[in-house]
């Protein structure tokens, strides 16, 4: 049976597990994700669909179960599995998407690699997303399509399907022209997008960068464009726009309609996990072990988009210059690997085990240290009592698509206390003006900014708190997914089912 609505997305919607020699399809454990929030929308539908990938040793074996049907609490749906080989695997998303695209997004033309790039096995890898998204999609379906290692599929799909209604969503920053076009594929990436019903963004910026990168490629004559909304120009944000473009129409009649909308979390799950007794047992144990102290957290990637090592180093400046600090403030700055197989991030890890070493040997102690570096993903209930504990919650990549740390911290503080430090780069600094934005490219502004959050008396707290809960509350994921549907299908999709299971948010991919 053809399916209404169809997700084209590269992980699979659902855990794998071996049981007695044989492989299980289980609901992922947590409803804190991308993954849960576009399942969601299955309730809404009469058949869905999923496509992505499943490595392969031969994707000839006849043996292959290219598509599974799923039953979950999210209903009934079918995952289309496209066997890659692992080299294809490497070649069209380890290379093609991390060393080429990766760094052109996030604005670091220096890390930017096109030598080892295997173009035609990119196009071949999307061709076939493409493929199995049409043959499963019904006549005038919905397909939403999901990030960077799938800029192809939308211009594959329309030549294979016209009649579908394809939405595109971008969940890294969308640079400007200057940048984009560093890329030689630029002409056919900007088309590909361009044959979409929808292409969505995180916040004005990124869609006036897809704009000017469509521009420098093509004529596209006038294009409309409205106010931002208040709560979105944070004037303390490198990345506020005052205006947004809204649709771009073609020569062909054709209408791309930019949608901007902030991916946020289920706030909602989080506050559950944050008034259970469960969590109040792991903040009290953490705060008996780490003592009286003020205690900063930073949560993030081993990238070099991340700015790991900066934060690091002004740690390291802030015990130099306040000695009052030292034995009374420490640093919990997790840092996981977002791929173990890459070796391009092991210089950026060692760096990070490098100045940690040095923090702890120069202003530790037999009984105290003032910086613990974890390189392990901290499961979710054990993070949200950390972020109760913490005093800070310190976020500053040099960039950032929108980055949901931030918003979880500022989800999880039932207390109604804490302090946010955050990066005017990233994508949430536009929604979250009440924190204490900073440059992380200054040593001067991060500096300051820390000093700040230190001694921030607890009036000022409160009130800065209380306004991101609110900025944070109200574009959580449901809010996100149902605006970027709505434009797509109004009539199916505008609003969830009541009944659908509960969604969150995670960071954009990695």
């Amino acid at each position: 049976m053809p399916s209404d609505l169809v997700i084209v997305y590269h992980r699979q919607p659902y855990e794998e597990v071996e049981v007695n020699g044989k492989i299980e399809f289980r609901e992922n454990k947590s409803p804190n994700g991308i993954v849960p929030t576009l399942k969601s929308f299955f309730g809404s539908v009469d058949k869905a669909a999923w496509v992505a990938w499943k490595e392969a040793e031969d994707p000839s074996n006849p043996g292959f179960d290219r598509v599974v049907d799923i039953e979950d609490s999210f209903g009934k749906y079918t995952v289309s599995r496209l066997p890659l080989t692992a080299e294809q695997v490497r070649s069209f998303y380890h290379i093609t998407s991390k060393e080429a695209f990766w760094p052109i997004l996030h604005g670091f033309k220096e890390k930017y690699n096109y030598d080892p790039v295997d173009w035609p096995t990119f196009r071949e890898v999307n061709w076939a997303f493409a493929e199995a998204a049409a043959s499963e999609a019904a006549h005038g379906a919905a397909v939403w399509v999901h990030d960077y290692n799938l800029w192809l599929v939308p211009g594959y799909l329309r030549q294979m399907r016209p009649d579908l209604r394809i939405s595109f969503y971008h969940h890294t920053p969308f640079p400007a022209a200057d940048m984009f076009n560093v890329l030689p594929w630029r002409g056919e990436i900007i088309d590909s997008l361009l044959a979409a019903d929808v292409v969505g963004f995180h916040i004005p910026r990124y869609a006036s960068n897809f704009l000017s990168c469509v521009r420098s490629l093509r004529d596209v004559g006038q294009v409309p464009r409205t106010k931002v909304a208040e709560d979105m120009m944070s004037e303390g944000s490198a990345l506020s726009d005052r205006t947004v473009p809204t649709e771009i129409h073609l020569d062909d009649g054709h209408v791309v309609h930019l949608g901007v909308t902030p991916v946020g979390v289920n706030t909602d799950y989080i506050k559950s996990l944050a008034e259970s007794e469960d969590t109040d047992k792991l903040a009290a144990r953490f705060r008996s072990e780490i003592g009286d102290g003020k205690l900063l957290l930073s949560v993030g990637r081993t990238d070099y988009t991340k700015g790991g090592a900066d934060q690091l180093l002004a740690f390291e400046r802030l015990l130099e210059r306040r000695p009052d600090l030292r034995g009374q403030v420490r640093l919990l700055h997790v840092s996981v690997p977002a791929n173990r197989n890459m070796t391009v991030y092991e210089p950026i890890q060692k760096e990070l085990e490098e100045i940690a070493g040095r923090i702890n040997g120069r202003f530790g102690s037999f009984t105290f240290q003032p910086c613990a570096l974890i390189s392990r993903a901290i499961p979710f209930e054990e993070l949200v009592a950390w972020y109760q504990v913490a005093d800070v919650a310190w976020i500053t990549p040099l960039a950032d698509g929108m980055n949901l740390v931030c918003k979880e911290y500022v989800a999880s503080r039932k207390d109604g206390d804490g302090v946010l430090v955050l990066s005017e780069f990233a994508g949430a600094a536009v929604e979250l003006g009440a924190a204490v934005l900073t440059n992380p490219w200054s040593t001067r502004a991060m500096d300051f900014a820390i000093d700040l959050a230190i001694d921030m008396p607890e009036e000022e707290r409160r009130a800065r708190i209380a306004l991101l809960r609110s900025a944070v509350e109200k574009r959580d994921t449901n809010h996100w997914a149902s605006d970027q549907l709505a434009l797509l299908s109004p009539k199916d999709f505008g609003k969830q089912d009541e009944d659908a299971a509960p969604v969150g948010g995670e960071t954009e991919d990695a």
